[in-house]
């Protein structure tokens, strides 16, 4: 007679766990975005650097402009010529913080960690996102106000600034998609030097000067730039007469980043959280 031997289980043998995730709706998704949203406000309010950036920087490149170049390129008028310029430029250079913030989400383990939470995937990227545009909106805000101080006097009329503030939303998130873009491929460190984009290029344009007192070398690239429109819209919606063809040609410019960043962000991010 034999002995029979008793089977052990051991953890091993078992099956694996299935992890249940539940069913993403618009308004779980929603709700996702307004908490990341949420979260990248409160770093931002935490961040000393973020705020002088956002806020005292575009004031004293007012300052510096309008106070002491002025007299010297412009006069009296100069500050209704470079109100505009100072404006995009400072849009771009707020928004391209972004750029660090993904590329630190993307190193530092936090999106690994919100991998494995019930969430609507792309809402951290949206997170960052839609804070950029608000926060560069009430920048916006702020340089024109000081702007005003200084003795600006657009002519623009309601619907001049109603259009000047649907312009400056996109503007700043397609600046923005293409700073998002840009911190998922690159480092902290290399992350930080996109912001050069948005505060070098813009002096390549109509934004300071005519493009007619360039060297003429350069004015092929002044002309055909997209800041160039981008810059020449805000100041006709300021002016209170905007050109149909340059709005136009500033919106194709915009929307074909915007499709563009957003479409290689997306498919960047979903590369990446796959792994």
């Amino acid at each position: 007679m034999s002995a029979t031997t008793p089977t052990l289980t051991t953890s091993s043998a078992r099956p694996p766990r299935t992890v249940v995730r539940a069913r993403q709706t618009p308004a779980t998704a929603a709700r996702d975005v307004r908490t990341m949203v949420a979260r990248e406000t409160r770093r931002q309010l935490r961040s000393v650097d973020g705020l002088i950036t956002a806020f005292v920087l575009p004031v004293m490149i007012m300052l510096v402009f309008v106070v002491i170049f002025g007299g010297a390129i412009g006069g009296d008028d100069y500050i209704d010529y470079v109100v505009p310029g100072v404006l995009v430029m400072c849009l771009g250079f707020g928004s391209a913080t972004a750029a660090v913030g993904v590329a630190q989400d993307m190193t530092s383990g936090t999106i690994d960690r919100f991998k494995t939470l019930p969430i609507f995937g792309p809402s951290a990227l949206w997170g960052h996102v839609v804070a950029s545009v608000v926060r560069n909106l009430a920048s916006a805000v702020v340089v024109v106000a000081v702007a005003l101080a200084l003795g600006f006097r657009p002519d623009a009329g309601l619907g001049d600034w109603l259009g000047l503030v649907a312009f400056a939303v996109l503007a700043v998130l397609t600046f923005t998609w293409l700073s998002v873009a840009l911190g998922l491929v690159l480092s902290v460190e290399a992350s930080q030097s996109v912001n050069f984009l948005f505060l070098f290029v813009p002096y390549l344009s109509s934004g300071f000067v005519e493009i007619d007192t360039m060297p003429s070398w350069l004015h092929g690239f002044a002309e055909n730039q997209p800041f160039t429109p981008i810059i020449e819209t805000f100041r006709g919606l300021l002016a209170g007469s905007p050109d149909a063809t340059t709005v136009l040609t500033a919106i194709a410019w915009l929307v074909g980043f915007l499709a563009v960043s957003c479409a290689t962000g997306s498919f960047l991010y979903r590369r990446r959280t796959a792994r």
